[in-house]
């Protein structure tokens, strides 16, 4: 079994930097849900405590960003350095569930989250949100924060709004469904020795 795995050491961190944002993520996969979350976009914030929450991941996300231009770069940079950050945490992927799917009710809302961390990234977002913004957060950088950590995580990502009318409820019940699928995907089955796939690699 990979030895991240045996050590309980599936954590991974990134720091990353550009003329537009200056990021550090931290996670730990096998956490109990704390964090600490600073990126100067409060519904963003609210977002990514969810799903440290929901998913048991300890993480920490501290976001310097060009709030001044809008909240574009600093939600999708947080997306790449979050995919990465849990990229470097499942290491060979030796172990894993791979597969997690969850499907999510808040209120009104109800969504559909699945996940393959098959190594090739590829998003279906289904949602329209029919506000601009949730609080500080332009509703549309939901759909670019889950494009650049799918992409950059190597997952399959699939979300879909089956109902829902309140803004604020969607959003919050596809940040804390990824949350459950990917708690499940990056889970450990003791029966599963290697990579789960025929190819012999994720």
């Amino acid at each position: 079994m990979n030895d991240n795995i045996k050590a309980n050491l599936r954590i991974g961190e990134v720091n990353r930097k550009t003329s537009e944002t200056n990021i550090a993520v931290r996670i730990n996969l096998d956490g109990k849900g704390e964090s600490i979350i600073s990126t100067g976009v409060g519904f963003f914030d609210h977002m990514l405590t969810a799903f440290a929450k929901h998913g048991l991941f300890d993480l920490h996300v501290e976001v310097k960003g060009d709030l001044e231009v809008d909240c574009h770069h600093t939600i999708e940079d947080t997306g790449i350095a979050l995919g990465q950050a849990i990229t470097r945490a499942l290491g060979d992927k030796k172990g894993i569930h791979r597969y997690g799917n969850f499907i999510l009710p808040m209120d009104e809302a109800l969504v559909l989250s699945a996940i393959d961390l098959s190594g090739r990234s590829y998003l279906v977002f289904d949602c329209v949100f029919t506000a601009e913004w949730v609080g500080e957060m332009k509703t549309e950088m939901i759909k670019e924060f889950f494009y650049a950590l799918s992409s950059q995580g190597e997952m399959t990502l699939h979300l879909k709004v089956l109902h829902g009318s309140n803004n604020h409820h969607i959003a919050e019940a596809l940040f804390k469904g990824f949350a459950r699928a990917l708690s499940q995907a990056v889970a450990i089955n003791p029966r599963i020795e290697e990579v789960w796939s025929t190819k012999g690699s994720l």
